[in-house]
């Protein structure tokens, strides 16, 4: 199948998707969105993935998201998969009428995600994901949750029998990605000691090549479970 991609900045790429793309023997297409490309027409994809970016984005869109919007609306309303990560799982659930807004804590680095009793992920009951947000979204009508983490108790759902996914964590994220993420943008400071625990500097953050290496198995699942609904 072809699948569709739409990226929103330099340093918020595929990362592990194109690897999983490619051993799965699916043929892909980026849009560089932030670049100047077009956002391709519809019906031109079997699934299209709403890539993360800057959470500056979301509150301040630039004029190419405008089309995209009417094509993450159109994709919603017909039958094909679409996922959304980060930025995009924040623009997916905008589009199904979620409120969006500044979580109580912002979330860099590694945190332990408990699944949610009626998810339906297949995924374990507890894993650590990578975080990179400052917004949250609550849960769509009609959606079910993945589950949450101490400073953000959504991190994701499904809707419409898991045909559209959004995650808020990236699963996706390899070594040389979040290296990547770290030299482009700061992290964010810690306003009250309590929020400080939920902040890794970069030395935290890459302390361990295993723990990219554990996600690429999680991503497995869910890419694998995703496209089941075609």
């Amino acid at each position: 199948m072809h699948i569709h991609l739409l990226q929103h900045g330099p340093d918020h790429g595929p990362a592990r998707l194109q690897d999983w793309l490619e051993s799965m023997g699916h043929s892909y297409t980026v849009f560089h969105l932030y670049a100047g490309e077009l956002t391709p027409r519809p019906g031109e994809c079997d699934a299209l993935i709403v890539l993360s970016g800057p959470d500056a984005l979301f509150s301040a869109p630039p004029a190419w998201q405008k089309a995209e919007r009417k094509l993450i609306h159109r994709y919603l309303d017909g039958q094909k998969p679409v996922m959304g990560i980060g930025l995009g799982a924040l623009w997916i659930a905008e589009a199904l009428s979620a409120v969006i807004a500044p979580g109580t804590y912002p979330e860099t680095g590694w945190h332990p995600v408990t699944l949610a009793p009626e998810s339906t992920f297949d995924l374990p009951e507890q894993f650590d994901a990578f975080m990179w947000h400052r917004l949250v979204f609550s849960l769509p009508d009609g959606a079910l949750p993945l589950g949450g983490s101490a400073a953000a108790p959504l991190q994701g759902f499904s809707w419409d029998a898991g045909r559209v996914v959004a995650l808020l964590c990236h699963l996706e994220m390899t070594q040389a990605s979040a290296a990547s993420l770290l030299n482009a943008e700061a992290l964010p400071t810690a306003r009250s000691p309590s929020a400080g625990r939920f902040l890794q500097t970069g030395d935290q953050i890459q302390a361990d090549p295993k723990r990219f290496q554990r996600l690429a198995p999680l991503l497995d699942r869910v890419m694998t479970q995703w496209l089941k609904s075609l």
